[in-house]
């Protein structure tokens, strides 16, 4: 069995909002795609948990961005208080290994939605202080920091997304890069716009690490939120990685009704992120409970079925372990010591 480092998945986000509707549900066993019994019998060594920030549906209840990230971080505390048995948070590199080492899971705190800073570098430490070690700086709208890519409906009311490669960082985006990077938190290019994405690879030490948690490579799937073969590159030159996003739209560009995420796809990516930027550049990205398609593995319970087929399609246990969990760990070592 392979340890595992999912660098994201929206768990918390659904916990919290059951607990709004007045419903009990916790992260030690339920109906999402995620919870503790279902890690350990996949044989996770850390879950990334993402304090996810609907703007939209936060500005529409007159809540704060950033208040609602902290109610995000609570929650996530208040799960992993109650389950001290099986999963410890981990604030570095380290804490992942000691915990692994003494037999328990690791929770590993990070933002999608840069809105939660306001703007503001200080709300950056304070959610740093609460033990966010990874960032993005946008999601699906535009913030004080950055711009997403380009989305419309058309005259059928179905979606369109396009590269947006004129609008990079704001000012306070570009702040907010230097102190993450100052600070030891991990860059997140996942949802950036193309623009901001290579605004932050121009802004960076060259020795600074950037991510994409939950990305996949745009040659294989042409849909903006995945990276093309330049991004890549510019990642693995960095010493960062590319996590496989399990959604199917992020996967295949081929339309079907029952909308299925196979191993199969999720390797095609995998082999063309090797081929283009090396094999130390993919991690595992799932975005379990943030998706709403079928996935041939069904929930965190079943992950080591990837290993198998990635075995059958030629790669190496070497390989193997990289994907899973050594690719990651190296940068949170590197990053967070």
């Amino acid at each position: 069995m392979f340890p595992i480092i999912d660098m994201h998945c929206d768990t918390i986000s659904g916990i919290l909002m059951a607990k709004s509707r007045g419903e009990d549900v916790k992260l030690r066993e339920n109906e999402m795609s995620v919870d503790l019994m279902k890690l350990q019998q996949g044989g996770y060594m850390c879950q990334n948990f993402a304090l996810f920030t609907h703007l939209a549906s936060v500005q529409k209840r007159g809540e704060g961005a950033f208040e609602h990230a902290l109610a995000l971080s609570d929650t996530l505390d208040e799960q992993l208080a109650q389950n001290p048995d099986l999963i410890r948070p981990a604030f570095s590199g380290s804490d992942l290994e000691q915990n692994f080492a003494s037999g328990f899971l690791s929770g590993l705190k990070t933002i999608e939605e840069g809105a939660v800073y306001e703007g503001k570098v200080e709300n950056l430490r304070k959610l740093y202080d609460h033990g966010v070690r990874m960032s993005t700086l946008t999601w699906n709208f535009e913030n004080e920091l950055a711009f997403p890519n380009k989305m419309f409906v058309d005259e059928n009311g179905v979606l369109h997304a396009e590269p947006d490669t004129e609008n990079g960082l704001k000012p306070a985006g570009f702040e907010m890069v230097q102190a993450m990077e100052e600070l030891g938190v991990i860059i997140d290019v996942s949802h950036l716009n193309d623009a901001g994405i290579f605004d932050i690879f121009r802004t960076v030490r060259k020795d600074t690490p950037v991510i994409a948690s939950h990305s996949n490579a745009r040659t294989v799937c042409n849909v903006p939120r995945n990276l093309s073969d330049e991004m890549l590159r510019l990642i693995a030159e960095h010493g960062g990685i590319c996590g496989i996003n399990f959604a199917y739209d992020f996967i295949s560009e081929e339309k079907s009704e029952q909308q299925l995420t196979t191993i199969d796809g999720m390797i095609a990516h995998m082999k063309h992120i090797r081929n283009v930027a090396g094999i130390d550049s993919i991690g595992l990205g799932s975005d379990f409970d943030g998706i709403d398609n079928q996935v041939e593995v069904r929930n965190a319970s079943g992950m080591q079925q990837i290993a198998d087929c990635m075995s059958q399609a030629g790669f190496s246990v070497d390989e193997i372990e990289k994907v899973f969990y050594k690719n990651a760990l190296r940068v949170y070592k590197q990053v967070l010591g």
